[in-house]
């Protein structure tokens, strides 16, 4: 038997036949050229004809996985007029005489090597994208064809796939993904994820295509596949895909149901998300309401600053489409592992400690306003509530709450329509936050919990670091200590307390939270129902606060 470990990209068990898929890039031939008019000629009807198929693959993308899912050609599309790629190509065509084919391969390793080197996870996964983009445009200068998949039920495994190999393959063939490179933060892994499939990625060069032919499971949730496993093994994943199945049955009884503890205490479950896209599988998986919409996203994707109509249209989308539940939305919280080209944050050779979320708002008062302008227009539309990241201290609690009574005022004047009590809460992340949440209790109507960076700075260990991921440790009694401690302090002053990071949903720490006073859950949308079944079944310790619905 052989166990690589890796990094787990999509939780579940596989079991099945291995299919090794190599490079579908295809082959690339160098020749001089006596006429670079003529090439470049051949790369711009190329270029539209691989538009042409992106376009194809997002309208068929759409139905099937989702809008989100389906902006992924959409953005593959608009990095085939990138300017910069684009100009490299011309500049190799016209100054070396080069080949179209051979030009673009060039122009895409440049382009690849680049944004693979970025210290920046997002950054670096795109370097899939440009990879499998100038691969289409080659494909199509050339008259190849895409390679073609195996049939059959099959654990795929890969050096790397792009996201249009991943997309073409038949879901009901493909038993897990495994990769031995890849990026959590990949399209690739993001298709996976919607698309349900057991995913593995990062195993290294021990996945090599001998494996081909071979037995395996794959574990998604650890991100370790065993290449022709034990008897022990096998028996081991039967019993957890079993288990896991019925849990999803289980859970599949609790839509329509109020969240409720085994001794009465409503603790909602509601759902986290990064974009409107998100909110169909929230509803589907009945959230009771959105505990964390990440704004920051929207300015993440978009060529420049969102300005307020367009903020305004989105944060009335989710308002509407919820119909009454609360939507609490996060104002911006970039920096760290969040880039946006819409903000120009210097190099930091410690960005989680650095200039991210309140501190950029507070010092871009242009930028924060815009959004609060927004958000209080579309609470007219519906239940909206926000919260602010990275608090620290009360002054900056205090500043926003002047700044609020501003945008507040300035709404007023203009005669828009908004919600005159729309609840403000904030994020408890450091420990310095929690040290003085009995202050900090006294100005706001809820805290929400984000264990992620809470115990980062708790251990100071940096999540995004694997050099000290055996030290980052949620379960750790220190962190456990801050959020009873915040949970004491809320309820003293009558507030309600959430979580909305990601030991929310970890099924060994909801009996915990539950005793130590969280009122609601925040997990992503396709935990909701499994939590819930969870919290119901428990009995809570925690008493209540005066303010929370009973």
């Amino acid at each position: 038997m052989m166990k690589l470990k890796g990094k787990g990209a999509c939780p579940g068990i596989a079991i099945g036949v291995i299919s090794y898929f190599g490079s579908s890039a295809p082959e690339i031939s160098y020749k001089k050229i006596q006429d670079p008019v003529y090439e470049l000629e051949r790369v711009e009807k190329a270029k539209s004809a691989a538009k042409a198929q992106l376009l194809e693959m997002y309208e068929k993308a759409l139905p099937e996985l989702g809008k989100e899912s389906a902006e992924i050609f959409e953005i593959q599309r608009a990095l085939i007029d990138d300017t910069d790629y684009n100009n490299a190509i011309e500049n190799i065509i016209t100054s070396q005489k080069v080949n179209a084919e051979y030009a673009v391969a060039v122009a895409s390793d440049n382009f690849a090597a680049m944004l693979s080197a970025m210290s920046d996870d997002y950054m670096c996964a795109r370097s899939t994208d440009v990879s499998d983009v100038s691969q289409r445009v080659i494909r199509c200068l050339s008259g190849s064809s895409e390679k073609k998949f195996c049939s059959g039920k099959r654990i795929i495994c890969a050096y790397d796939l792009t996201p249009s190999e991943t997309f073409r393959m038949d879901r009901d063939n493909v038993l897990a993904f495994v990769t031995a490179r890849g990026s959590s933060q990949s399209h690739t892994a993001i298709l996976a994820r919607i698309m349900g499939i057991p995913s593995v990625i990062g195993i290294g060069r021990e996945l090599t295509p001998e494996c081909d032919g071979k037995f395996a499971v794959v574990d998604g949730t650890e991100g370790i596949i065993y290449i022709d496993p034990t008897p022990q093994i096998m028996e081991d994943a039967e019993r957890k895909r079993s288990a896991a199945e019925r849990r999803r049955e289980l859970a599949g009884e609790f839509i329509g149901r109020e969240t409720v503890t085994a001794d009465g205490k409503k603790v909602p479950v509601n759902a986290n998300i990064s974009s409107v896209s998100d909110l169909e599988t929230a509803v589907g998986n009945d959230a009771e309401g959105i505990g964390l919409f990440r704004t920051e996203f929207l300015f993440m994707e978009c060529g420049g600053l969102p300005s307020e109509e367009v903020q305004f249209e989105v944060y009335r989308s989710a308002a509407e489409t919820m119909n009454g539940r609360k939507v609490i939305i996060r104002t911006i919280d970039i920096g760290a592992d969040k880039k946006s080209d819409c903000f120009a944050i210097a190099h930091e050779d410690n960005p989680a400690m650095g200039f991210r979320g309140i501190r950029i708002c507070l010092e871009r008062e242009d930028i924060f306003k815009t959004q609060l302008k927004a958000i209080f227009r579309a609470s007219a539309f519906g239940k909206l509530a926000v919260m602010f990241p990275m608090i620290i201290s009360l002054k900056e609690v205090k500043m926003i709450k002047e700044i609020i009574k501003e945008v507040k005022n300035e709404l007023r004047i203009m005669g828009t329509a908004f919600d005159e009590d729309l609840e403000i809460g904030i994020m408890i992340e450091t420990p310095a936050a929690v040290m003085i949440s009995d202050i900090l209790a006294k100005e706001v109507d809820f805290f929400s919990i984000g264990t992620n960076d809470l115990t980062q700075y708790t251990l100071a260990a940096d999540r995004m670091n694997p050099a000290v991921e055996k030290f980052y440790d949620p379960h750790h009694e220190a962190v456990k200590r801050m959020i009873k401690i915040t949970a004491e302090n809320a309820h003293a002053a009558g507030i309600k307390v959430g979580i909305c990071g990601d030991l929310g949903s970890d099924p060994a720490m909801t009996e915990w939270l539950l005793n130590a006073g969280i009122d609601e859950f925040s997990v992503p949308p396709s935990e909701v129902l499994e939590t819930r079944k969870r919290i119901c079944e428990q009995a809570s310790a925690g008493e209540p606060c005066s303010r929370v619905e009973s």
